[in-house]
């Protein structure tokens, strides 16, 4: 009859504390997306950035996780009956470091996949970006034998939480830094969801924090403690590559510059390519402009959506970005506000300065899409002084008067205010 035993390795890795540790990065990393979700489910890469950027809270708490485990002898009283063990220092090290930072990998990845199924109902028009998870996984992971070296040589219970809230400012200050090299070498370096890392970064990233973590852990418990010296070339190679890319370690995403349109109304309105699921849902939204510009001469091309400025023949679409304030989960927070904003882009063309032609534009804006709050507006000018109260009665004048129009007469009135606008000319626009 043969006896299967376990290895040391699989019975740490499947008791004690290594199992809750990774638990605790999966609810903890949970938490942090779960409260701002609204900020990054529903488009990829801002899901891709906001799990990257929470790495400052991973990493200082796997780090903690890691120092714990690296106390555990001493708080047990065994530390001296260990250091008979007939096991080398590295590989009895390695038994019980190992273990957890393999499952605070998992608990980061295991997160990581967690995220990406909740944003997969919402985003549409590129998809999923991986880059730097492995990367962040491995990072979260190499944080745990750092800390065990500093829970073996720190005899403080509160070695563990002190470890963490050092790891936290020290990463966030570098994170805040906006100017000094040392930001590139930042494994929470925070990433914009518009940027996208140059091939070989992630890879750098990771042999650098690796690196440092050999370092730690050979200059501890190998014999030989002189192989420190090869994970610390690694890292020093790694850290200058970082150093003298600098800025060139990201790019603009070259999605920013692509955008799908909808040409069946006109003007025609283009959204980024990353929110094309999203065009029909703003084609609706303003489905009560478009209608009424039916016939319109003299009107933008299109709508459109790029980084930049808009061309002479286009107006700005509003912006649906940064997610959580005008557009959640594909969806518009306000479609009457998001309609009275992109109105007020057709009557300020590309180009033309700020230059508004008084009761004009507020009934040109009133006929097209009223602000939601224009009665409460009005409501507060009824109650004003003598003067609000005469310009509050020129203005609902004009708008008596542009929508009295017959829709003959209203067409011709409007061609001509756009070509007004058009060539930049505000003592063009037609009076009311």
């Amino acid at each position: 009859m043969t006896v299967m035993t376990r290895t040391p390795l699989v019975t740490e890795a499947r008791r004690g504390f290594a199992p809750w540790a990774g638990l605790t990065v999966l609810l903890t990393l949970g938490v942090v997306l779960a409260a701002s979700a609204d900020r990054w489910q529903g488009g990829w890469a801002e899901t891709a950035a906001q799990l990257h950027n929470a790495v400052l809270i991973t990493l200082p708490a796997t780090a903690a996780a890691g120092c714990w485990q690296g106390g555990r002898e001493r708080r047990r009283g065994t530390q001296e009956l260990w250091g008979t063990a007939v096991r080398p220092p590295l590989s009895r090290f390695l038994v019980s470091a190992l273990p957890v930072a393999l499952w605070a990998a998992a608990g980061y990845v295991a997160a990581t996949g967690l995220a990406l199924l909740a944003t997969w109902p919402y985003a549409s028009g590129d998809g999923p970006r991986p880059a730097l998870v492995p990367t962040d996984a491995f990072v979260s992971g190499a944080a745990v034998p750092a800390g065990h070296v500093v829970g073996r040589v720190v005899p403080s219970r509160l070695a563990a939480p002190l470890l963490a809230m050092a790891g936290y400012v020290g990463l966030g200050v570098t994170v805040a830094a906006h100017e000094g090299s040392g930001r590139y070498l930042n494994p929470a370096f925070s990433v914009l969801d518009t940027w996208v890392p140059v091939w070989w970064q992630p890879v750098a990233m990771a042999v650098w924090a690796g690196g440092l973590a050999g370092v730690a852990v050979l200059a501890y418990a190998a014999r030989r403690r002189w192989t420190a010296l090869l994970p610390l070339a690694a890292a020093a190679a790694a850290g200058t590559l970082l150093v003298q890319t600098g800025d060139g370690l990201w790019h603009t995403d070259p999605l920013g510059r692509r955008q799908v349109c909808d040409t069946s109304v006109a003007p025609a309105v283009c959204v980024n390519v990353r929110y094309a699921g999203a065009l029909p849902h703003l084609v609706e939204t303003l489905s009560g402009v478009t209608g009424k510009l039916k016939g319109v001469r003299n009107l933008p091309v299109r709508w459109e959506d790029r980084d930049g400025e808009p061309r002479a023949d286009e107006a700005s679409l509003p912006s649906l970005t940064p997610l959580g304030w005008s557009f959640v989960r594909g969806r518009l927070t306000d479609p009457e506000e998001f309609a009275w904003e992109a109105v007020g882009a057709l009557e300020l063309r590309g180009g033309c300065p700020d230059d508004p032609v008084g009761v004009t534009d507020d009934a040109v804006g009133d006929y097209l899409a009223p602000h939601p709050l224009q009665q409460s507006l009005d409501d507060q000018d009824a109650e004003g002084d003598a003067k609000r109260r005469a310009a509050l009665a020129e203005r609902r004048a004009a708008r008596a008067r542009l929508a009295a129009m017959g829709e003959r007469e209203r067409r011709t009135w409007l061609s001509a205010y756009f070509a007004a606008r058009s060539a930049c000319d505000p003592s063009g626009v037609p009076a009311l």
